[in-house]
């Protein structure tokens, strides 16, 4: 597992539209169509990663803990499946089932859209407010798998805390870290 941080993206960047398939329901979704009233959290994953199995419970309670509040969260993987088959649509249908995500699970077969939003590693948090312009890129908290940090999605909820109180973008935006994005 390669350690790889997150790249910079510039506070007031519009988010690159797309138009991608829905693993959970097989429907193609837009951001459009998905994104929330007051902001949308993108979140680039995929199954086998270390670093996203750590916080799947923390991107599962953010979800149901912003959702009703304007907050749309959307997930995607654009890991390679001819290297990395187990990060599939099929297996990412199961795994958003058995994970209980209450967002959609985007397939990003192209890579084109991981690409459009400089994504670098899994997971990678994008915060953009209802305009679709961003507010924060960085990590969930600070807590890694193995180093005992407690999981609690600070810096993120920070972050969206900030967006809905109509506050400026929180300062300190540390890089996420996790396992490089899988290219083609």
């Amino acid at each position: 597992m390669a350690l790889t941080e997150s790249n910079p993206l510039a506070i007031g960047t519009i988010a690159p539209d797309f138009n991608l398939v829905n693993t959970k329901d097989g429907l193609n979704a837009s951001l459009n169509e998905l994104k929330g009233e007051k902001g949308t959290v993108i979140m680039f994953i995929c199954n086998h990663c270390p670093f996203v199995i750590h916080v799947n419970p923390e991107l599962v309670q953010l979800a149901n803990d912003y959702s009703d509040r304007g907050i749309a969260f959307i997930a995607i993987s654009s890991n390679n499946v001819e290297t990395h088959p187990q990060d599939g649509p099929e297996h990412m249908k199961i795994h958003a089932k058995e994970m209980g995500y209450p967002f959609p699970y985007l397939y990003d077969e192209t890579q084109e859209v991981a690409k459009a939003y400089d994504a670098a590693c899994t997971p990678d948090f994008y915060l953009f407010d209802g305009d679709l312009k961003s507010t924060y890129h960085g990590q969930l908290d600070s807590s890694r798998p193995g180093n005992d940090v407690e999981l609690n999605g600070v810096d993120l909820r920070n972050a969206i805390d900030a967006l809905l109180a109509n506050d400026s973008p929180v300062e300190n935006q540390l890089p996420s870290i996790g396992c490089n994005i899988k290219w083609k």
